[in-house]
């Protein structure tokens, strides 16, 4: 086989790194805590697929930390990842509530979350505010 002469020649690795660092230069963290955001949403979707619950739940807090950080960088985008934040936590529900005859885990902390008093639930989740999950 004969080498053809108009082939780039590869970069090398000097080229590599002042391209790369040209690349930092211009990314934003909005940039890649939006890139999280969207992929903590299609992972959670992934894991729900897969039955693994710690996951998707996981992947949900961290949505729900994150997104107020990049929200006013979304613009419109953000009723869109909030409507699919909102679908996940549903099905999440559904998963957990379809499992309920294991014990959930207690919440990070080490503590099991609080239980509605005897009133009933309190004003955050009544409001629906709350994300309680399994309910």
């Amino acid at each position: 086989m004969e080498e053809q002469p108009n082939q780039p020649a590869e970069p090398t690795e000097e080229q590599l790194r002042a391209a790369y660092e040209e690349q930092l230069k211009r990314l934003r963290v909005d940039d890649v805590l939006v890139q999280t955001v969207v992929s903590l949403i299609n992972l959670a979707a992934r894991k729900l697929e897969d039955s693994d619950l710690d996951q998707v739940r996981q992947a949900i807090e961290g949505t729900r930390a994150l997104l107020p950080l990049v929200e006013e960088a979304l613009g419109p985008d953000a009723a869109q990842i909030k409507a699919a934040l909102s679908q996940l936590q549903l099905a999440y529900a559904r998963a957990a509530g379809a499992s309920a005859d294991a014990p959930a885990p207690p919440a990070e902390g080490g503590s099991a979350p609080p239980e509605a008093g005897p009133e009933g639930p309190g004003p955050a989740q009544s409001s629906g505010r709350l994300w309680v999950p399994g309910q």
